[in-house]
C-alpha cells in the first residue's frame, strides 16, 4: 500500500511544490446497537482512499480520492497544485510552516484482541447481559447498549521526507437506562469509558457486573430531590470532568480558534495570545497537560496529520495560560519555532484541521482521598458523569449538567437529587479549584464525538482528572423536557 503514497510524493516533486504530504489511510469501524434483549442496530463501516496536500505560493491545495490507481493519484496532485495556485490570488498573508525535522517510524496500538476478529454475537452478548442484570427492576423500561471500536491504518509521506505508518484501534462499551415511575422518568449510564486499546479493554470493564450499581442508581435518581437554586460547592468526578475540561479548556486553547480561524460549534475563545504567560486560568493548583504520548489516549495516533510526532507539554501551568495546541501553519502566530503536532483529519477525505489534543487536569500533589475530599465539605453536591451543555461563542459562559448527583452536608453524603446544572464563567469556575484528590484517584476518560470544522469533522481525545471541588457555583435543577 505505501507505494501509492509515494506515487503521490513523486508527482508532486515533478509539480516543484514548496511541500506537500499524501496520506493513505484506511478506516474500519463497527458500532453495536441494543434495546433490552434485543440487538437493533449493526453498522460495519469501511473506506480506503488517499488526500493530498500541497503548499505553492503560501496556499493549502487539497484533494482526496478512493481510486487508488496510480493515474488517478497523480490527477489528484495536480488538481491540488491548481486549487493551491488559484487561492494565491488572493491577497492575504501567506501560509507558512514550521521547520519541524521530518520523522520516520511506525507506531501500532497495543491490543490483545483485535475486536473486528470476534464475533457479532460475543460483542453484542455483553451488553444483552447487562439488561438481564437489570431486569429485575420493573421501573426500568428500556436499556440502551453501544458498543463502538474503529481500526485506523494510515501511511503518511511527505515532500521533506517524512515516512510514517500508523496502526490505531479505539474500543468502548457504555449502556443508558431508564425508569418510569413516581410521575417521573430518570435515565442513568454506564459512564463511557473509550480507549485506545483492543477488545481486552471492553473485557475488564466488567460492564455486566456493573449493571446491578446503574439500576439502583436510577431508581434513586427516580425518588430524588431537585437542588435548591443557589451557589454551593462542586465535588466533580472524572468522568463529569471529562466534558467540562473539553468545553472550557480543549476548545478555548485550540489555537486556529485563538486566532479567529475557526468559528464553527460555538468557536473563537477568549484565551487570545496577549494572555500567555500573563492570564490566570485557573487557580494555583490547576495544571493542565497536553499529552499525545498516553498511553491508550483517544489521541496518542504516534503522529499528527502534518507528520509531527506525539509530545507532552504543559498548556496551563499552576493556573497560568502558557501554552496551546498548534500544528505547523498556525504556531510562528505565537513566536513558537516547532508545532506540538494538533493537526488531524477524520478521514483520507478531510484536510487537516487543529484538533484537541489528550489534555488533563493533573492529579494533586498531596495525598487526598475522594473520602477525605467529601469529608472535608460542609455544603454541596457530588456530580458523576456527563450531562447536557452550552457554552457561547468565545468558550467564556457555560452550563453543564451530569448524570448522577449527591446532596453533601456536615461532610457527608446524604442523598441522591436529580436534574442538577450549574453555570459559571471559564477562569472563574477554574480559579475556584481550592482541591484535587491525588493520583491515585486520577482517570483518563474520553471524548469520542469532538464535532468542529466546515464541513464538520468528528475526532476523539482523551481528558484525565482526579475527583476535584469547586467552592461557590450557581447551581439550580432542570426539569425534564
Amino acid at each position: 500500500m505505501k507505494n501509492i503514497a509515494q506515487w503521490a510524493v513523486e508527482a508532486m516533486a515533478a509539480e516543484g511544490v514548496d511541500y506537500g504530504d499524501a496520506r493513505l489511510r484506511r478506516t474500519d469501524r463497527e458500532v453495536i446497537m441494543t434495546q433490552n434483549d434485543t440487538l437493533r442496530f449493526v453498522d460495519n463501516f469501511t473506506e480506503r482512499g488517499i488526500g493530498v496536500r500541497v503548499l505553492v505560493k503560501g496556499r493549502w491545495g487539497f484533494v482526496a480520492t478512493p481510486f487508488l490507481s496510480k493515474e488517478s493519484v497523480q490527477q489528484c496532485v495536480l488538481k491540488a497544485v491548481g486549487i493551491a495556485k488559484a487561492a494565491a490570488v488572493v491577497n492575504q498573508e501567506p501560509i507558512k510552516l514550521t521547520q519541524d525535522k521530518a520523522a520516520q517510524g511506525v507506531f501500532k496500538t497495543k491490543i490483545e484482541k483485535d475486536p473486528f476478529d470476534l464475533p457479532l454475537g460475543e460483542k453484542a452478548a455483553l451488553l444483552i447481559a447487562a439488561y438481564e442484570k437489570m431486569a429485575a427492576q420493573k421501573a426500568i423500561k428500556r436499556v440502551m447498549g453501544r458498543m463502538y471500536f474503529r481500526r485506523m491504518h494510515q501511511f503518511f509521506l511527505s515532500t521533506e521526507g517524512a515516512d510514517l505508518e500508523n496502526l490505531v484501534y479505539t474500543s468502548a462499551a457504555t449502556y443508558n437506562a431508564t425508569a418510569v415511575g413516581q410521575g417521573d422518568f430518570q435515565t442513568r449510564g454506564l459512564p463511557e469509558y473509550p480507549k485506545n486499546a483492543g477488545f481486552e479493554w471492553i473485557e475488564s470493564q466488567n460492564i455486566v457486573e456493573k449493571a446491578p450499581e446503574v439500576a439502583e442508581d436510577v431508581m434513586k435518581k427516580l425518588g430524588a430531590s431537585r437542588a435548591p437554586s443557589g451557589k454551593t460547592d462542586l465535588i466533580l468526578m472524572p468522568s463529569h470532568l471529562c466534558l467540562t475540561i473539553h468545553e472550557s479548556v480543549g476548545h478555548p486553547t485550540e489555537l486556529d480558534r485563538v486566532l479567529g480561524w475557526e468559528a464553527n460549534f460555538a468557536g473563537t475563545s477568549f484565551a487570545t495570545p496577549e494572555k500567555r504567560n500573563h492570564f490566570q486560568y485557573g487557580s494555583p493548583l490547576v495544571n493542565f497537560v497536553a499529552d499525545n504520548t498516553l498511553e491508550g489516549g483517544l489521541a496518542t495516533w504516534g503522529n499528527d496529520d502534518d507528520g509531527i510526532c506525539g509530545k507532552r507539554w504543559q498548556i496551563i501551568q499552576d493556573g497560568l495560560l502558557v501554552n496551546y495546541g498548534t500544528t505547523r501553519d498556525t504556531a510562528h502566530y505565537i513566536g513558537d519555532t516547532e508545532s506540538m503536532g494538533c493537526n488531524r483529519a477524520d478521514s483520507y477525505a478531510s484536510q487537516p484541521i487543529n484538533r484537541i489534543p489528550n489534555l488533563s487536569l493533573m492529579a494533586g500533589k498531596d495525598p487526598l482521598s475522594l473520602d477525605e475530599l467529601i469529608a472535608d465539605t460542609e455544603k454541596g453536591i457530588l456530580i458523576d458523569g456527563m450531562g447536557s451543555f452550552s457554552i457561547d461563542q468565545r468558550r467564556y459562559n457555560f452550563q453543564f449538567g451530569g448524570d448522577m448527583f449527591y446532596e453533601i452536608k456536615g461532610g457527608k453524603i446524604t442523598r441522591p437529587l436529580k436534574d442538577v446544572i450549574y453555570q459559571a464563567i471559564t477562569p472563574e469556575f477554574w480559579n475556584s479549584c481550592d482541591a484535587i484528590c491525588d493520583e491515585r484517584f486520577w482517570e483518563p476518560y474520553g471524548v469520542l464525538n469532538c464535532g468542529k470544522g466546515e464541513p464538520s469533522q468528528t475526532q476523539q481525545m482523551t481528558h484525565g482528572s482526579a475527583p476535584a471541588r469547586f467552592r461557590n457555583i450557581d447551581v439550580g435543577g432542570a426539569f425534564n423536557g
